[in-house]
Protein backbone atom coordinates (compact mmCIF):
# COMPACT_ATOMS: atom_id res chain seq x y z
CA UNK A 1 0.00 0.00 0.00
CA UNK A 2 2.84 2.57 0.90
CA UNK A 3 4.69 1.44 -2.52
CA UNK A 4 1.59 2.37 -4.19
CA UNK A 5 0.98 5.67 -2.47
CA UNK A 6 4.38 6.11 -3.40
CA UNK A 7 4.22 6.00 -6.60
CA UNK A 8 0.82 8.12 -7.06
CA UNK A 9 2.70 10.44 -5.26
CA UNK A 10 5.43 10.48 -7.81
CA UNK A 11 3.39 10.47 -10.38
CA UNK A 12 1.21 13.64 -9.12
CA UNK A 13 4.58 15.32 -9.53
CA UNK A 14 5.75 13.88 -12.95
CA UNK A 15 2.59 15.24 -13.90
CA UNK A 16 2.67 18.67 -12.07
CA UNK A 17 6.07 18.99 -14.26
CA UNK A 18 4.67 18.18 -17.43
CA UNK A 19 2.14 20.59 -16.83
CA UNK A 20 4.66 23.72 -15.84
CA UNK A 21 6.76 22.71 -18.78
CA UNK A 22 3.44 22.78 -21.20
CA UNK A 23 2.53 25.92 -19.78
CA UNK A 24 6.32 27.45 -20.22
CA UNK A 25 6.48 25.97 -23.69
CA UNK A 26 3.15 27.70 -24.43
CA UNK A 27 4.51 31.39 -23.99
CA UNK A 28 6.78 31.82 -27.22
CA UNK A 29 7.81 35.41 -26.40
CA UNK A 30 10.55 36.53 -24.01
CA UNK A 31 9.31 39.16 -21.42
CA UNK A 32 11.38 41.65 -19.75
CA UNK A 33 10.07 45.02 -17.49
CA UNK A 34 12.50 47.03 -15.26
CA UNK A 35 14.15 50.32 -15.80
CA UNK A 36 12.93 53.30 -17.80
CA UNK A 37 16.53 53.89 -18.37
CA UNK A 38 17.16 50.79 -19.54
CA UNK A 39 14.36 50.45 -21.77
CA UNK A 40 15.76 52.24 -24.57
CA UNK A 41 19.08 49.84 -24.65
CA UNK A 42 17.04 46.66 -23.99
CA UNK A 43 14.44 47.32 -26.72
CA UNK A 44 16.80 48.09 -29.15
CA UNK A 45 18.51 44.35 -28.67
CA UNK A 46 14.89 42.85 -28.46
CA UNK A 47 14.28 44.54 -32.04
CA UNK A 48 17.37 43.17 -33.53
CA UNK A 49 17.41 39.81 -31.53
CA UNK A 50 13.43 39.54 -33.68
CA UNK A 51 15.16 40.86 -36.85
CA UNK A 52 18.04 38.32 -37.18
CA UNK A 53 17.38 35.68 -35.69
CA UNK A 54 14.21 34.39 -36.16
CA UNK A 55 13.03 34.61 -32.47
CA UNK A 56 10.13 36.60 -31.71
CA UNK A 57 10.73 39.98 -30.87
CA UNK A 58 10.33 40.39 -26.89
CA UNK A 59 8.05 42.31 -25.21
CA UNK A 60 9.69 45.12 -23.23
CA UNK A 61 7.56 47.03 -20.29
CA UNK A 62 8.98 50.13 -18.64
CA UNK A 63 7.67 49.42 -14.86
CA UNK A 64 11.04 51.16 -12.98
CA UNK A 65 14.07 49.25 -11.72
CA UNK A 66 12.19 48.79 -8.22
CA UNK A 67 8.62 47.36 -9.73
CA UNK A 68 10.74 45.31 -12.39
CA UNK A 69 12.82 43.59 -9.43
CA UNK A 70 8.84 42.91 -8.02
CA UNK A 71 7.48 41.32 -10.76
CA UNK A 72 11.19 39.28 -11.33
CA UNK A 73 11.73 38.02 -7.77
CA UNK A 74 7.54 37.20 -7.27
CA UNK A 75 8.75 33.31 -8.87
CA UNK A 76 9.49 31.17 -11.69
CA UNK A 77 7.23 30.34 -14.65
CA UNK A 78 4.94 31.52 -17.25
CA UNK A 79 3.24 33.76 -15.40
CA UNK A 80 6.43 35.79 -14.23
CA UNK A 81 8.85 37.50 -16.35
CA UNK A 82 11.88 36.02 -17.91
CA UNK A 83 14.67 39.29 -17.63
CA UNK A 84 14.47 42.77 -15.11
CA UNK A 85 16.59 45.89 -16.73
CA UNK A 86 17.97 47.84 -13.70
CA UNK A 87 19.46 51.14 -13.40
CA UNK A 88 21.42 50.23 -10.15
CA UNK A 89 22.40 46.56 -8.64
CA UNK A 90 20.40 44.30 -7.44
CA UNK A 91 19.97 44.69 -3.96
CA UNK A 92 20.58 42.61 -0.79
CA UNK A 93 16.44 42.40 0.29
CA UNK A 94 15.58 41.63 -3.43
CA UNK A 95 17.86 39.12 -4.01
CA UNK A 96 16.78 36.92 -0.27
CA UNK A 97 13.22 37.80 -1.83
CA UNK A 98 14.20 36.00 -5.27
CA UNK A 99 15.37 33.25 -3.21
CA UNK A 100 12.59 32.76 -1.04
CA UNK A 101 9.73 32.58 -4.04
CA UNK A 102 12.13 30.44 -6.01
CA UNK A 103 14.16 32.04 -8.28
CA UNK A 104 17.58 30.59 -7.10
CA UNK A 105 20.10 30.82 -10.32
CA UNK A 106 20.44 34.77 -11.55
CA UNK A 107 22.75 35.55 -14.72
CA UNK A 108 23.60 39.06 -13.73
CA UNK A 109 24.54 41.41 -16.99
CA UNK A 110 26.19 44.52 -16.19
CA UNK A 111 25.79 46.19 -19.58
CA UNK A 112 27.74 49.20 -19.31
CA UNK A 113 27.24 53.00 -17.64
CA UNK A 114 24.90 55.90 -17.28
CA UNK A 115 25.29 59.21 -16.14
CA UNK A 116 21.82 60.63 -13.69
CA UNK A 117 21.90 64.04 -15.49
CA UNK A 118 20.14 67.42 -14.46
CA UNK A 119 19.06 68.60 -17.36
CA UNK A 120 17.33 71.58 -19.02
CA UNK A 121 15.92 73.70 -22.22
CA UNK A 122 18.81 75.11 -24.42
CA UNK A 123 16.59 78.51 -24.31
CA UNK A 124 16.81 77.94 -20.47
CA UNK A 125 19.50 80.30 -18.07
CA UNK A 126 22.82 79.03 -17.78
CA UNK A 127 23.82 77.12 -14.71
CA UNK A 128 26.55 75.16 -12.60
CA UNK A 129 25.50 73.48 -9.59
CA UNK A 130 27.79 72.13 -6.64
CA UNK A 131 25.80 68.60 -5.27
CA UNK A 132 25.44 70.89 -1.57
CA UNK A 133 23.21 73.37 -3.54
CA UNK A 134 21.48 70.55 -5.43
CA UNK A 135 20.43 69.54 -1.84
CA UNK A 136 19.45 72.35 -0.56
CA UNK A 137 17.12 72.90 -3.91
CA UNK A 138 15.29 69.19 -3.53
CA UNK A 139 15.74 68.37 0.78
CA UNK A 140 12.99 67.90 2.61
CA UNK A 141 14.32 69.55 5.28
CA UNK A 142 17.97 71.38 5.61
CA UNK A 143 20.10 73.62 8.38
CA UNK A 144 19.03 76.79 9.80
CA UNK A 145 21.06 79.58 10.59
CA UNK A 146 21.61 77.62 14.01
CA UNK A 147 22.22 74.43 11.93
CA UNK A 148 19.55 73.09 13.27
CA UNK A 149 17.30 71.20 10.63
CA UNK A 150 14.15 73.41 9.22
CA UNK A 151 11.54 73.05 6.60
CA UNK A 152 13.05 73.79 3.48
CA UNK A 153 12.71 77.61 2.80
CA UNK A 154 14.42 77.99 -0.80
CA UNK A 155 11.49 78.93 -3.22
CA UNK A 156 14.09 80.15 -5.96
CA UNK A 157 17.95 78.90 -6.83
CA UNK A 158 19.18 82.68 -5.78
CA UNK A 159 17.69 81.85 -2.13
CA UNK A 160 20.21 79.16 -1.92
CA UNK A 161 23.24 80.82 -3.61
CA UNK A 162 22.94 84.82 -4.92
CA UNK A 163 25.28 83.77 -8.29
CA UNK A 164 22.17 81.50 -9.03
CA UNK A 165 19.54 82.62 -11.33
CA UNK A 166 16.38 84.25 -9.40
CA UNK A 167 13.71 81.60 -10.69
CA UNK A 168 11.77 79.30 -9.00
CA UNK A 169 13.30 75.51 -7.99
CA UNK A 170 11.41 73.16 -10.31
CA UNK A 171 12.74 69.69 -10.73
CA UNK A 172 11.06 67.36 -12.39
CA UNK A 173 12.15 63.59 -11.40
CA UNK A 174 11.22 59.65 -10.60
CA UNK A 175 9.20 58.27 -8.65
CA UNK A 176 10.36 56.29 -6.13
CA UNK A 177 9.93 52.70 -7.43
CA UNK A 178 12.23 54.27 -10.22
CA UNK A 179 16.21 53.02 -9.85
CA UNK A 180 16.99 56.43 -11.11
CA UNK A 181 15.36 57.80 -8.15
CA UNK A 182 17.48 55.39 -5.99
CA UNK A 183 20.47 57.33 -7.93
CA UNK A 184 18.96 60.38 -7.22
CA UNK A 185 19.07 59.85 -3.84
CA UNK A 186 22.67 58.20 -2.94
CA UNK A 187 24.83 60.06 -5.97
CA UNK A 188 23.23 63.77 -5.92
CA UNK A 189 21.23 63.73 -2.23
CA UNK A 190 23.98 61.94 -0.66
CA UNK A 191 27.06 63.66 -1.84
CA UNK A 192 25.57 66.71 -1.43
CA UNK A 193 24.61 66.77 2.56
CA UNK A 194 27.99 65.40 2.58
CA UNK A 195 29.39 69.27 1.24
CA UNK A 196 27.57 70.60 4.28
CA UNK A 197 28.97 71.29 7.43
CA UNK A 198 26.04 70.98 9.92
CA UNK A 199 25.33 68.08 7.90
CA UNK A 200 28.29 66.88 8.04
CA UNK A 201 28.25 67.23 12.07
CA UNK A 202 24.98 65.20 12.19
CA UNK A 203 26.27 62.75 10.19
CA UNK A 204 28.81 61.63 13.25
CA UNK A 205 26.29 62.12 16.01
CA UNK A 206 23.76 60.63 14.50
CA UNK A 207 23.80 58.78 11.34
CA UNK A 208 20.26 57.20 11.53
CA UNK A 209 19.22 61.30 11.39
CA UNK A 210 21.22 61.80 9.00
CA UNK A 211 20.63 59.15 6.50
CA UNK A 212 16.90 60.36 7.13
CA UNK A 213 17.60 64.08 5.78
CA UNK A 214 19.23 62.90 2.48
CA UNK A 215 16.92 60.10 1.71
CA UNK A 216 14.00 62.60 1.66
CA UNK A 217 12.92 64.97 -0.59
CA UNK A 218 10.65 67.82 -0.32
CA UNK A 219 7.02 67.66 -0.98
CA UNK A 220 5.86 71.31 -1.52
CA UNK A 221 5.96 71.21 -5.53
CA UNK A 222 9.88 72.29 -5.89
CA UNK A 223 9.94 68.43 -6.62
CA UNK A 224 7.46 67.19 -8.83
CA UNK A 225 7.06 63.46 -9.26
CA UNK A 226 6.94 62.93 -13.42
CA UNK A 227 6.27 59.26 -13.33
CA UNK A 228 8.48 56.37 -14.94
CA UNK A 229 8.11 57.79 -18.78
CA UNK A 230 11.28 59.90 -19.20
CA UNK A 231 10.17 61.13 -22.09
CA UNK A 232 6.93 62.75 -20.20
CA UNK A 233 9.89 64.98 -18.63
CA UNK A 234 11.98 65.96 -21.64
CA UNK A 235 8.10 67.41 -23.48
CA UNK A 236 7.43 69.13 -20.11
CA UNK A 237 11.56 70.56 -20.20
CA UNK A 238 11.10 71.67 -23.94
CA UNK A 239 7.46 73.51 -22.66
CA UNK A 240 9.58 75.15 -19.39
CA UNK A 241 13.00 76.41 -19.80
CA UNK A 242 12.96 77.39 -16.35
CA UNK A 243 12.11 73.77 -15.13
CA UNK A 244 15.21 71.07 -14.72
CA UNK A 245 14.66 67.33 -15.27
CA UNK A 246 16.18 64.33 -13.24
CA UNK A 247 16.98 61.08 -15.87
CA UNK A 248 19.58 59.00 -17.38
CA UNK A 249 22.35 60.22 -20.15
CA UNK A 250 20.95 58.34 -22.65
CA UNK A 251 18.64 60.62 -22.75
CA UNK A 252 19.92 63.75 -22.76
CA UNK A 253 22.24 62.52 -25.56
CA UNK A 254 18.81 61.50 -27.27
CA UNK A 255 17.56 65.38 -27.16
CA UNK A 256 20.99 66.79 -26.97
CA UNK A 257 19.55 69.30 -30.12
CA UNK A 258 16.54 70.52 -27.22
CA UNK A 259 18.48 70.05 -23.89
CA UNK A 260 21.65 70.24 -22.32
CA UNK A 261 23.14 69.19 -19.29
CA UNK A 262 23.83 70.92 -15.95
CA UNK A 263 27.35 70.65 -14.82
CA UNK A 264 27.73 69.28 -11.26
CA UNK A 265 30.88 70.25 -9.26
CA UNK A 266 32.31 71.46 -12.42
CA UNK A 267 31.79 68.96 -14.47
CA UNK A 268 29.47 68.24 -17.47
CA UNK A 269 28.02 64.87 -18.09
CA UNK A 270 29.37 63.41 -21.41
CA UNK A 271 30.36 60.27 -22.92
CA UNK A 272 34.02 60.45 -21.28
CA UNK A 273 33.46 61.71 -18.25
CA UNK A 274 31.08 59.71 -17.21
CA UNK A 275 33.32 56.36 -18.65
CA UNK A 276 36.45 57.78 -16.69
CA UNK A 277 34.07 58.53 -13.36
CA UNK A 278 35.03 62.01 -13.27
CA UNK A 279 31.10 62.91 -13.36
CA UNK A 280 30.14 62.80 -10.22
CA UNK A 281 26.28 61.02 -11.52
CA UNK A 282 27.87 58.15 -12.93
CA UNK A 283 26.23 54.18 -12.09
CA UNK A 284 26.32 51.17 -13.82
CA UNK A 285 23.26 49.79 -15.09
CA UNK A 286 22.14 45.81 -15.10
CA UNK A 287 20.23 43.12 -17.03
CA UNK A 288 18.95 40.34 -15.04
CA UNK A 289 18.16 36.81 -16.44
CA UNK A 290 16.61 33.99 -15.27
CA UNK A 291 18.40 30.98 -15.76
CA UNK A 292 15.54 28.48 -15.21
CA UNK A 293 13.49 30.41 -18.25
CA UNK A 294 16.63 29.30 -20.22
CA UNK A 295 15.94 26.47 -22.78
CA UNK A 296 12.25 27.01 -22.05
CA UNK A 297 11.70 30.53 -22.99
CA UNK A 298 12.57 30.34 -26.68
CA UNK A 299 15.40 32.29 -27.40
CA UNK A 300 15.95 33.69 -23.99
CA UNK A 301 19.89 32.40 -24.48
CA UNK A 302 20.31 34.29 -27.98
CA UNK A 303 18.89 37.45 -26.15
CA UNK A 304 21.45 37.06 -23.90
CA UNK A 305 24.38 36.60 -25.82
CA UNK A 306 23.00 39.31 -28.43
CA UNK A 307 23.11 41.82 -25.13
CA UNK A 308 26.86 40.84 -24.86
CA UNK A 309 27.86 40.79 -28.24
CA UNK A 310 30.60 43.28 -29.43
CA UNK A 311 27.79 44.27 -31.91
CA UNK A 312 25.68 45.67 -29.40
CA UNK A 313 27.83 46.88 -26.25
CA UNK A 314 31.26 46.75 -27.48
CA UNK A 315 33.07 50.06 -27.87
CA UNK A 316 31.71 51.18 -31.54
CA UNK A 317 28.16 48.75 -30.99
CA UNK A 318 24.67 50.18 -31.68
CA UNK A 319 24.38 50.72 -28.25
CA UNK A 320 26.98 53.19 -28.26
CA UNK A 321 25.43 54.65 -30.80
CA UNK A 322 21.75 54.94 -28.77
CA UNK A 323 23.92 56.91 -26.23
CA UNK A 324 24.92 53.58 -24.19
CA UNK A 325 28.29 54.59 -22.48
CA UNK A 326 30.24 51.39 -22.95
CA UNK A 327 32.44 48.89 -20.68
CA UNK A 328 35.80 49.15 -20.75
CA UNK A 329 36.48 45.43 -23.19
CA UNK A 330 37.85 43.71 -19.35
CA UNK A 331 34.63 44.17 -17.88
CA UNK A 332 32.65 43.53 -20.68
CA UNK A 333 34.45 39.98 -20.88
CA UNK A 334 33.47 39.70 -17.30
CA UNK A 335 30.03 39.87 -18.51
CA UNK A 336 30.13 37.90 -21.61
CA UNK A 337 31.52 35.01 -19.30
CA UNK A 338 28.59 35.13 -17.38
CA UNK A 339 26.14 34.38 -20.25
CA UNK A 340 28.27 31.94 -21.96
CA UNK A 341 28.89 30.17 -18.99
CA UNK A 342 25.24 30.58 -17.74
CA UNK A 343 27.02 31.89 -14.24
CA UNK A 344 24.86 32.70 -11.67
CA UNK A 345 25.31 35.74 -9.08
CA UNK A 346 25.90 35.51 -5.09
CA UNK A 347 24.37 37.94 -2.26
CA UNK A 348 27.95 39.07 -1.96
CA UNK A 349 28.85 41.69 -2.25
CA UNK A 350 25.10 43.06 -2.40
CA UNK A 351 24.41 45.81 0.04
Amino acid sequence: MKLYRSLIAVGAIAATGLALTGAAEARDQIRIVGSSTVYPFTTTVAEQLGKTSGVKTPVVESTGTGGGMKLFCAGVGVDHPDATNASRRMKKNEFEQCQKNGVKDIIEINIGFDGLTLAQSKAGPTMSLTLGQLFLALAKEVPGADGKLVANPYKNWSDIDKSLPNIKIEVLGPPPTSGTRDSLHELFMEKGAEQIPALVALKKSDVKAFDKVWKTLREDGAYVEAGENDNVIVQKLEANKNAFGVFGYSFLEENIAKLKGVPIDGVAPDFDTIASDKYKGSRRMYVYIKKAHIGVIPGLDKFAAEYVSNKATGEDGYLAKKGLVTLPKNQLEISRKNVEGMVPMTADPLS
